[in-house]
């Protein structure tokens, strides 16, 4: 199986973490943000706990804090989001520093950021720490539909591909003095895009009769099956299992 391009989020490491297999840390990653999920907004102290896990998975990984936290800023159009919540949701107010909030628009807002950066945080741990070839690798690993798995691929190789095309597209239209600068210019970017879309069918199209010239009948061959042993599994297991005993005790309290 092909798409062994590096990316941004990938930092090269030979922690405990980075030697896991990818399908175990994938399974931890989902079961962790089920749990976060599942836990009560009102339990406030749970969240501080999961963000602790995940402080500590990445002392393990030994990723920085100042990586990590950069990358967390995608999510900051639901940040802003949820910061709207409090002043257009209905209900009890509350007065907050001269302003009135709703109640449960602040909960609201709570339940979003909380749950929103833990998961975000757990998945920007989970590409820190596997190469987007191993976690191709681990989704086929663990049963996703194959043909899910193959378009994922492909888009991973070809990304890039795309988007040098339409740079060099966009090269060529400055050479020859054009610089998009209001609406009448949107017929031409149309054009481009038009252009661009059947440049990339035939592509695709070279691409499946070479496959297919190769023997290609449905199925990405894999070259080295990744196997997890036992100790793997439950070392990747601590992460959701302690989340899953912090929301019990979030339910229960």
């Amino acid at each position: 199986m092909g798409a062994g391009h590096a990316h941004k989020l990938y930092r090269q490491g030979d922690s405990p973490v980075h030697s896991l297999p990818p399908h175990c840390k994938l399974a931890a990653t989902l079961a962790f943000v089920v749990v976060v999920v599942s836990t009560p907004r009102e339990a406030v102290w749970a969240f501080g706990l999961y963000a602790v896990l995940l402080a500590a998975v990445a002392a393990a990984a030994r990723i920085p804090a100042g990586f990590l936290l950069r990358r967390l800023l995608i999510e900051v159009p639901f940040v802003a989001f949820a910061v709207l919540m409090p002043f257009v949701a209905e209900g009890e107010r509350v007065q907050v520093l001269g302003m009135s909030l709703s109640v449960s628009g602040l909960w609201g807002a709570w339940n979003v950021l909380a749950k929103g950066t833990l998961g975000v945080a757990a998945s920007v741990l989970l590409a820190s720490t596997t190469e987007l070839r191993s976690l191709l690798l681990g989704l086929q690993r663990l049963k996703l539909p194959p043909l899910l798995v193959q378009i994922a691929s492909f888009m991973i190789r070809y990304g890039d591909v795309i988007s040098d095309e339409l740079r060099r597209m966009s090269i060529a239209r400055r050479s020859r003095g054009f610089e998009a600068s209001g609406i009448r210019h949107w017929g031409v970017l149309a054009k481009t895009a038009g252009a661009l879309f059947i440049r990339s069918y035939e592509r695709g199209e070279r691409v499946y009769l070479a496959m297919v010239s190769r023997g290609y009948a449905g199925s990405m061959p894999v070259i080295d099956e990744v196997v997890a042993t036992r100790a793997q599994w439950a070392y990747a297991a601590v992460l959701p299992v302690t989340a899953f005993a912090v929301c019990l005790m979030g339910w229960t309290l």
